[in-house]
């Protein structure tokens, strides 16, 4: 497959056809250059804020009630895209209300077929500015999905730090990142938490960013990041593990081929074996200390 992993900016949208021509430009242009599976980042629906106007946009807790309101529109139209151009497409996350699961927004992301399902998948650790200021809550649980292209996994940002949910989806080819940072040192921590996974799994990880400044909406006013596509450095990748990565704040996509026999073959056969050897860490994690003078 050829995976297309953007660096996103916000924009400000004074009517619902900008992001109609916005999103079917995005999607038309990695289509064009011949991608399978499109990611978009972390809270890059946040834009639809902009449509329900200024002040509304420039309040949080407004601001998350206007975009939740949104996506379902903002599905059809990612299905519309899908189809038409038979690809799919790993939809930017968003704060959403679901009843089902309490009162508090979850922050979803939605993977989009070309058949037109649409798959969510929940962020499961809320960074602190979600806890304090969104007050944003874990969803559903951790999820793989079988597609004609692989097996893929999602660890929405935060989630990729933590080497117990990547475990967790050990069984995907392919892990989705999609990410929205600060700080430059917010977006080292995404990526270097997606090339551990990579590691780990012996899989390929696609980091997308949210860049740029979007000073009318204080949940994400300032963004940091490039789109990257990762894999373990080992056999039949590249020794840094890098596949490709953008340019620092860039808007745009990064492009990579990835071959699932790679994978399979370096999971089977590597020069070493993470994936196969992960459990026998678990008798050694009991710890002694010791005092020494």
């Amino acid at each position: 497959m050829k995976i297309a992993t953007a660096a996103y900016p916000l924009d400000w949208l004074d009517s619902w056809s900008q992001y109609e021509d916005k999103l079917s430009n995005w999607v038309g242009t990695a289509a064009a250059a011949g991608a399978d599976l499109l990611t978009f980042p972390e809270y890059g629906a946040m834009e639809l804020a902009s449509l329900a106007g200024t002040n509304v946009a420039g309040d949080v807790e407004q601001s998350i009630c206007a975009v939740s309101e949104r996506i379902a529109e903002a599905d059809q139209l990612h299905q519309k895209l899908a189809a038409e151009h038979q690809v799919y497409i790993l939809a930017a996350s968003a704060p959403i209300y679901d009843p089902s699961l309490g009162p508090r927004p979850i922050n979803r992301a939605r993977l989009i077929t070309p058949g037109g399902h649409v798959a969510a998948q929940d962020k499961q650790i809320m960074t602190r500015y979600e806890r304090n200021e969104m007050d944003v809550v874990p969803g559903n649980g951790l999820q793989i999905f079988d597609t004609t292209l692989g097996r893929i996994g999602v660890l929405i940002c935060y989630d990729s730090e933590f080497p117990l949910l990547g475990r967790a989806l050990s069984e995907a080819d392919v892990i989705l990142a999609p990410s929205c940072t600060e700080a430059l040192s917010g977006y080292w921590r995404v990526r270097i938490g997606s090339m551990a996974r990579a590691l780990e799994n012996q899989c390929v990880t696609a980091m997308a960013s949210l860049v740029g400044a979007a000073d009318w909406c204080p949940a994400v006013d300032m963004n940091t990041g490039m789109g990257g596509v990762f894999g373990p450095p080992d056999k039949g990748f590249p020794a840094t593990g890098v596949l490709a990565e953008g340019s620092l704040n860039q808007p745009g996509w990064t492009y990579a081929e990835v071959d699932l026999s790679a994978i399979a073959e370096v999971r089977a056969d590597g020069h070493v074996l993470n994936r196969a050897h992960w459990d026998e860490q678990m008798p050694r994690l009991k710890v002694t200390r010791q005092a020494l003078t």
